[in-house]
């Protein structure tokens, strides 16, 4: 008797690859503790902006990576993505009131959908080697262009001045930190029997150890940036958020990077990153 195949997965709608986009911020936004950033009970180091604020911008946002993805599986080129981002910027901003919480992500999680709805597009499912071998076929020529672009941000600046590598560059480069550390970082937590939230803060600790987090050098120079950086080496060394006193360990760091003003706001948008690519399995 010949024995039956069973039928290939289907590829992701577009709704579908948004959808968990949005539910992938609200992963990281609900971990806690983070050192420095917004979580539903804690501001971090942020005065003008809460839980709140963050819950705002993601209903703004939850057309857009739905969009995006749309706009990959129709092979649109990098100006129609860029045109996107965008208008989604513009109605964060007008949600949050002017408030940048998500344009790190809008521009990450965005070019992640729209690789994946590209590679739903070819009847594809967007594992992590799939999606960064598309995004940089469809868009690295033009992310590569971007990168050389003056940036006028606070972080891009920032990255420049202190010779960091910026998110452009990430872009440019296929996210490396994402594909290399984070996505890494968070199925081996995973498989070492982790819950939740240990394994996304070991995750987001491990991009923080390697990650040219420009968010840092903004707020505290290459002096704050180096900190963040070693701390969170010896967080994890010292066995993460599975150790016995793992969390109250990141809970103290926490209150070190507030004294410092410090939000490793990078490192955020990677996790959410990572906390999509794993949604979509």
């Amino acid at each position: 008797m010949t024995a039956r195949l069973a039928p290939a997965a289907r590829p992701l709608t577009a709704q579908e690859i948004g959808r968990a986009a949005t539910l992938a911020l609200y992963d990281e936004l609900a971990l806690t503790p983070k050192p420095g950033l917004v979580t539903l009970t804690d501001r971090g180091s942020h005065a003008d902006m809460d839980a709140h604020t963050f819950m705002r911008s993601l209903f703004a946002l939850r057309g857009y990576f739905v969009r995006i993805a749309e706009l990959g599986a129709a092979g649109a080129p990098f100006e129609a993505l860029e045109h996107c981002g965008i208008a989604a910027e513009a109605r964060m901003l007008a949600a949050t009131g002017g408030i940048n919480t998500h344009r790190g992500a809008i521009f990450m999680l965005g070019l992640l959908c729209a690789s994946a709805g590209a590679l739903a597009a070819q009847g594809g499912r967007p594992a992590a080697a799939a999606l960064r071998q598309m995004l940089l076929a469809r868009w690295g020529g033009a992310l590569a262009a971007r990168a050389l672009r003056p940036s006028t941000l606070p972080g891009g600046l920032a990255a420049r001045r202190l010779g960091l590598r910026s998110a452009s560059t990430e872009a440019a480069l296929g996210f490396p930190t994402l594909f290399e550390t984070a996505a890494p970082s968070l199925r081996a937590a995973r498989a070492r029997g982790l819950a939740a939230t240990p394994a996304r803060l070991d995750t987001l600790f491990a991009i923080m150890a390697t990650l040219d987090d420009s968010n840092l050098a903004h707020r505290g120079g290459l002096d704050g940036l180096h900190f963040a950086q070693a701390a969170a080496r010896d967080f994890l060394a010292a066995g993460g958020a599975g150790a016995p006193q793992g969390l109250e360990a990141a809970k103290a760091l926490g209150a070190q990077f507030v004294c410092r003003r410090l939000s490793p706001g990078g490192a955020a948008d990677i996790l959410a990153a990572a906390c999509w690519l794993e949604r979509l399995g």
